[in-house]
């Protein structure tokens, strides 16, 4: 009887590592008393200030401080932000994934990629299965997405019900598969939900959200008015549903098709071994045999359709695409929203594409794969959650949905917007933040996880705003005599030739600092390094208004 009481007093924790504040690095941690289990595990792309670094991913330090309590991670679909880190995060958090057959198929192949296949227990779960691991119990729901196999997850625990949507859309005629099964939310709310936590992308759209198979006949109207031209569709790799859809319009109009970007390549393979795409017989040609055909029986699906510099689409518009030229009256299809932030790099590349002289459309070629106002709405009616938590979005779009269910009448006590870290202990008497726990952007660079950090960006981002000058001198050992130098070369400052003058004076306010060190009997390294970058750091800001880094060198003969 006592552990019934204690397991009554005992509160969930949920905690969220990321993935709210921005689009992206997807991680939330639900915990209660001795075990941890964890929904998604996502990057987020660099910001444009962070200079070389390939990706990001979430500081799961909690996870590793408590990894005996971690019993396992829940993956909600295979996008990026939501499966993205997984070999990285594993490395350290070795528990097993839990996933749904696409989902499990696209996490697969990138632990292959890293050599951890073998070290990753994996386990495919169908829809309406319960995994039981520690105090929780955890069902799959079907839901509709931009992917295939996306599912929101029922997470029983003993001091309530928690909802979590994962990203969803209400799509009643999805391409492939089944629609959201709404029935399932509805019996899970009768039975009293806790909380509910709810995708926000498009939280500020009003409305509902398109069915995908609307696009299926945009595209047909494409095909039929462009029967003279070749045809090149971007669109993001994992939409499934999107590249079948073109596969149909092309098989009806009787073209060939192409597929370009190794993610493409990678997700058409998996999704049709799966039998997620059905391919018509001999549609697929390799990008070499497009020229044994006539440009107007074929199309070339493509990756780049967010502007991504070394995705295929912004090859081949930078004319650096080493088999696709672009040619005047190609037409070229944005089957895609620029994400934002990403606006500026896609209206950099459908201009190139039309200096090239193509037809670039890009407008009505997309819906969303996220719930707009009134699909939200639905969800908060049929699981009547005691507690609203947005989730998945800018603050903005946070907002907006805490706006959607004081509509429905939450107040403001029961609709919590978290940030990541915060620690929400929550069950039917009271929610309160009661906690913080250490999180930020791992930063990946090549092979390094983690060795760039803010300090090393900050470097990084001087460098590219102002430059280097780096002085070289040598002096004698045991005096400090200045035996040659000092030097100064500089990178990315000013151009040489051109600054003469500048780079004299330079020379002059150094060679007045050595002199004022060797009066004063100043020998220490630190001490001259120091004189040296405050001197000349007060002579460069005084003539140009900038601040390079400045870096002394000295060698002792």
């Amino acid at each position: 009887m006592k552990k019934q009481e204690k397991q009554n007093n005992s509160k969930l924790k949920i905690i969220p590592l990321g993935g709210l504040e921005q689009i992206g690095m997807n991680i939330t941690a639900f915990e209660y008393e001795d075990s941890i289990i964890v929904v998604d595990c996502g990057l987020a792309f660099p910001e444009d200030d962070m200079y070389g670094v390939d990706l990001v991913i979430p500081d799961v330090t909690y996870l590793k401080e408590n990894i005996d309590r971690v019993k396992g991670f829940f993956i909600t679909h295979g996008h990026e932000d939501h499966i993205g880190a997984i070999p990285y995060v594993l490395k350290d958090v070795n528990v097993p994934i839990y996933s749904t057959r696409l989902t499990n198929a696209l996490i697969e192949h990138k632990l292959e990629e890293h050599d951890m296949l073998k070290k990753v227990k994996r386990k495919v779960v169908k829809y309406g299965q319960h995994i039981n691991l520690g105090c929780f119990r955890v069902e799959f729901i079907r839901t509709n997405h931009s992917i295939q196999d996306a599912a929101a997850l029922a997470i029983y625990s003993p001091a309530g019900i928690v909802l979590h949507t994962g990203d969803f859309k209400v799509d009643y005629t999805p391409v492939f598969g089944d629609a959201i099964d709404l029935q399932r939310f509805g019996e899970i709310g009768k039975k009293g939900v806790l909380a509910l936590l709810c995708d926000s992308t498009n939280a500020e759209r009003p409305g509902f959200t398109d069915s995908e198979k609307s696009v299926g006949k945009t595209l047909d109207n494409i095909f039929s008015e462009h029967k003279n031209t070749r045809i090149i569709i971007a669109t993001f790799a994992s939409n499934v549903d999107r590249v079948q859809q073109i596969i149909n319009s092309a098989d009806k109009f009787g073209r060939k098709v192409a597929i370009e970007g190794r993610s493409m390549v990678n997700i058409v393979s998996i999704a049709s071994e799966l039998g997620y795409i059905s391919l018509p017989d001999n549609i697929l040609i390799d990008v070499d045999q497009l020229k044994n055909y006539p440009d107007e029986k074929t199309v070339i699906i493509t990756t780049g359709s967010q502007g991504e510099s070394m995705a295929a689409l912004s090859r081949m518009a930078s004319g650096m695409h080493r088999k696709v030229t672009i040619k005047p009256n190609d037409t070229i299809v944005f089957s895609s929203h620029p994400i934002p932030g990403n606006e500026k790099s896609v209206t950099g590349v459908i201009n190139e594409l039309m200096r090239k002289g193509a037809d670039v459309i890009f407008e009505d070629v997309h819906v969303s794969g996220h719930a707009c106002k009134e699909d939200i709405k639905l969800i908060y009616s049929l699981v009547n959650p005691l507690y609203a938590i947005p989730v998945h979005g800018e603050y903005k779009h946070l907002i907006a949905q805490a706006k959607i269910a004081e509509e429905l009448g939450y107040d403001s006590d029961h609709i919590k917007i978290l940030s990541s870290g915060d620690v929400l202990e929550i069950d039917e008497n009271g929610a309160e933040v009661t906690g913080h726990v250490p999180v930020g952007n791992v930063m990946v660079d090549g092979l390094g996880v983690g060795d760039v950090g803010n300090i090393v960006l900050r470097d990084r981002q001087r460098l590219a705003e102002d430059g280097i000058i780096i002085v070289v001198m040598t002096l004698e050992n045991g005096t400090g005599q200045v035996l040659a130098g000092p030097d100064i070369v500089s990178r990315g400052f000013v151009y040489v030739r051109n600054s003469e003058s500048l780079m004299d004076e330079a020379k002059t306010v150094l060679d007045k600092t050595m002199d004022y060190c060797m009066d004063h009997n100043i020998t220490d390294w630190g001490k001259i390094k120091n004189e040296v970058k405050d001197a000349l750091g007060d002579f460069v800001w005084k003539e140009t208004k900038r601040r390079p880094m400045i870096m002394p060198i000295i060698m002792e003969v």
